[in-house]
């Protein structure tokens, strides 16, 4: 294996949220307590001012990480891996980027509350401390922006049941559930090979699939207080969560090799 070079990572967060640095290798990112009413961010990542056809990671990668939490159940979503950004749609002058919505790829470790329901199939786990892992098909990105306009009819059930159906087709997903306490400190591995997934947890294997995602991917580490679920009765929730006190995330000991 030969390791990557320091890696280029860049805070976004939203009003008074905290990322800041605590070492060479190591981040605390941290949101305000509040309500519903404000989303709250904050992230680390290296792929922003980047096309997704210019993502930095490719398969034949191992990503190791060590990290822990202030609480086992935060509102929201957190998490780390590598991912290709598919849900954002953002005009980017500086660099001259078009960024428009894409279909999931995706390999991480992703924490996510009980207003969650972030599976398109019945039969993998939903929310909770997840390892998960999205392949999809490199679709024109036009097309995917004109079905956004549809969008308002997933608000009626039989349409969300009839396009979760759909979506199998197009999405392939593994996940399985980590039993563990997230607010102690671990260490997280991820081995990204083209034709599988497997993931580590203090040095021991935890999981295997065969769903490897399309690259190129980006690295991302986050906390937020944002949640959705698309639920197999055809509802769709989404929305924003109330936090009574600071949630946190804190990383070190992150790195990326490659060549395996």
């Amino acid at each position: 294996m030969k390791e990557q070079g320091r890696l280029n990572l860049v805070p976004r967060t939203s009003p008074h949220s905290i990322v800041r640095r605590t070492k060479a290798d190591g981040w605390h990112l941290q949101i305000p307590p509040g309500d519903d009413r404000a989303y709250r961010l904050a992230q680390v990542d290296d792929y922003s001012n980047l096309r997704r056809a210019k993502l930095p990671y490719m398969p034949e990668l191992k990503f190791n990480i060590r990290a822990r939490c202030s609480s086992e159940n935060i509102p929201g979503t957190w998490g780390f891996g590598l991912w290709n950004d598919p849900f954002s749609i953002r005009v980017m002058p500086n660099v001259e980027i078009l960024r428009l919505p894409a279909l999931p790829n995706a390999a991480w470790f992703f924490f996510a509350s009980s207003h969650n329901y972030l599976s398109i199939r019945d039969d993998l786990p939903a929310e909770g401390s997840l390892m998960a892992t999205f392949r999809s098909p490199k679709i024109p990105p036009l097309m995917l922006t004109l079905a956004v306009l549809g969008l308002p009819l997933l608000l009626l059930p039989p349409i969300a049941r009839m396009v979760r159906r759909a979506g199998r087709l197009l999405v392939q997903q593994g996940a399985a559930l980590l039993s563990h306490n997230p607010t102690d400190w671990h260490e997280y591995g991820l081995e990204w090979r083209s034709r599988a997934v497997a993931f580590e947890l203090d040095g021991e294997r935890v999981f295997e699939t065969q769903v490897s995602p399309n690259p190129p991917l980006g690295l991302v580490i986050w906390v937020d207080n944002q949640y959705a679920a698309a639920l197999p009765n055809g509802r769709i929730r989404y929305g924003r969560l109330a936090n009574q006190e600071p949630a946190w995330v804190e990383v070190d000991q992150i790195e990326v090799l490659r060549s395996l």
